[in-house]
């Protein structure tokens, strides 16, 4: 048996070349866009991709089966109950897919129908030889993470619930998956860091003994609990889902390779200002926070790139880049993999572009919390200068010997205060998702900021007129869980993948400051605010760790 996993750690998705090589015969499973990788390893190894198998119509990322019965003529194949605007072969439960030869023998995989986290969920159970009585391994989709179960509130169809998946979840997890031996191996398509699920581990496979053991969601328990206790709690979705979940779902137009055009910064703003197109930085964080086009979102290609863009650009925007040289093409490909292929071009070299026109730039005003704090009674809420790319305070460089992980702090305003800058050690800038709920407003509150044991949502000393002076809106963009273990004092929760759709909740003529787990997500906060017309915005430093660890 040939059998690979594909783990792309921009996304969090696993995919799964599975063949006999006896007779060449070959399955992939859940393939992402770009598909040479799949094509090229799969003729090396002497198998033919005969069927394409999605274990659900997914919403995360953009699937390449069409791609790939493009390039292989392979069959595509989704559960039984997958309802699609172009042809597939239907797979029922209990089926079975012989890759061997016609004496019967060879790998074989059998399907696991497994609603809960959609309808048309499957499973595949993968042998050597199809008398095996263990199994090789199943392959679990997004049923069954290592640590974790799907979600049942992505795509809950018309007329069911999140608790009626939640419970058809349940009966899969307990009637199929754990009804194997302990001993088959789990191979799930995504990982930690991923938005469907809170509590993925870095593992990418596990055994079903493991998580029998330690799966929180599989320990014993009636099904009500485990209904209410997979239905709170998870984390924010991001804007692209349901664009990604529709394309996957009635077809897309198929992948086209090759680098952006080259733009003038006149042809750029053109762009933006007559096609209404997102100037999209992804240049690492330190560089759009030193300078930056005005109006520019930012998502660097160093985190979550391609998730973090869906959630502060809208589906179908056009979209120039902004990437260090070299880079463009990655960062198209990255984009196309979550459906976002109305890339018009890209501008060679930003910084220089930037250098020569200072009148254009603008630079990210980032503040300590201690600053905040010192600060608030002087808040003014005055709008910072936007013309020269100091913009109120001057980039303090790294101490020398000062590790900072990627995080630089700039000076800035906030509302006419000035505040200084100051490397911080020991912050992350690949800031990632921890895992959450639905977005949350965690109301005004005053006291000290709650540590990782505390109370949760900052609620120390709270009364009802605890809202920072001079009418600064302090807003927490981590995940609900992370907010909910800990929260500055004050702050309110709207997650970064709900900020662009709440938007309207905020008063673009008060300041405001923003936070995360470490200053990535709240920079790209800012970025999304300002773009929309927030003329007084800042965030902190380090975010909360920084601050918890200040405190500690």
């Amino acid at each position: 048996m040939h059998f690979a996993q594909y783990y792309l750690d921009c996304l969090s998705q696993a995919s799964y070349l599975i063949g006999d090589e006896t007779t060449g015969r070959a399955v992939l499973v859940d393939p992402r866009r770009d598909t040479d990788a799949y094509v090229r390893d799969a003729e090396a190894a002497g198998l033919r991709i005969e069927l394409v198998v999605e274990t659900h119509i997914h919403a995360d990322f953009l699937s390449g089966h069409l791609e790939l019965a493009r390039a292989t003529g392979a069959t595509v194949c989704f559960g039984a109950a997958a309802a699609t605007g172009f042809p597939i072969r239907r797979l029922s439960d209990g089926e079975r897919i012989p890759l061997g030869g016609d004496d019967g023998d060879g790998v074989t995989l059998t399907v696991l129908a497994t609603p809960g986290h959609t309808l048309e969920s499957i499973c595949l159970v993968i042998r050597e030889h199809p008398d095996d009585e263990v199994p090789f391994g199943v392959l679990t989709g997004d049923t069954l993470f290592v640590g974790d179960v799907g979600r049942p509130d992505l795509l809950s169809a018309a007329g069911h619930s999140p608790q009626d998946m939640a419970a058809r979840l349940h009966h899969s997890l307990h009637t199929k998956l754990l009804a194997l031996p302990d001993a088959t191996r789990v191979f799930p398509a995504h990982g930690a860091g991923s938005a469907c699920g809170r509590s993925l581990s870095t593992e990418t496979s596990s055994t079903i003994g493991d998580q029998r053991r330690l799966n929180y969601a599989l320990q014993p328990m009636p099904e009500a609990d485990f209904v209410r206790l997979i239905t709170a709690g998870q984390p924010a979705t991001p804007g692209y889902f349901a664009h990604d979940a529709a394309l996957n779902r009635d077809g897309h137009p198929l992948l086209e390779p090759g680098p952006p055009a080259a733009l003038t910064l006149d042809e750029a703003l053109a762009a933006r200002d007559r096609q209404g197109a997102a100037l999209l930085d992804c240049r690492p964080l330190t560089a759009y926070t030193r300078a930056h086009l005005v109006g520019s979102f930012h998502t660097s290609l160093d985190t979550r790139f391609a998730e973090y863009a869906g959630s502060v650009v809208a589906p179908g925007t056009p979209i120039v880049l902004l990437a260090e040289p070299g880079s463009e093409q990655e960062a198209r490909l990255r984009l196309a993999r979550i459906g976002y292929d109305h890339v018009l071009g890209h501008l060679p070299d930003p910084a220089a572009v930037l250098e020569r026109c200072p009148a254009l730039t603008r630079r990210s005003h980032r503040i300590r919390y201690e600053e905040l704090v010192e600060g608030q009674g002087r808040l003014s809420g005055g709008a910072p200068g936007v013309g020269a790319p100091g913009g109120g305070g001057a980039v303090e460089e790294k101490p020398a010997g000062e590790e900072v992980s990627g995080e630089e702090v700039s000076g800035g305003e906030l509302g006419g205060s000035e505040v200084s800058g100051e490397a911080l050690g020991g912050v992350e800038s690949a800031d990632r998702e921890l895992g959450g709920g639905d977005p949350g407003d965690g109301g005004p509150g005053r006291g000290e900021p709650v540590g990782r044991g505390g109370t949760g949502r900052g609620a120390t000393g709270r009364g009802a007129d605890g809202s920072w002076p001079a009418g600064v809106q302090l807003i927490d963009v981590r995940n609900p869980a992370e907010y909910e273990a800990g929260a500055l004092p004050g702050a309110r929760n709207i997650p970064l993948a709900g900020l662009r759709h709440r938007i309207g909740e905020l008063d673009p003529d008060r300041p405001v400051v923003l936070y995360c787990r470490s200053g990535n997500r709240s920079v790209i906060a800012a970025s999304l605010l300002e773009t929309h017309g927030f003329g007084d915005v800042c965030d902190v430093v380090g975010g909360y760790e920084a601050v918890a660890a200040d405190a500690a």
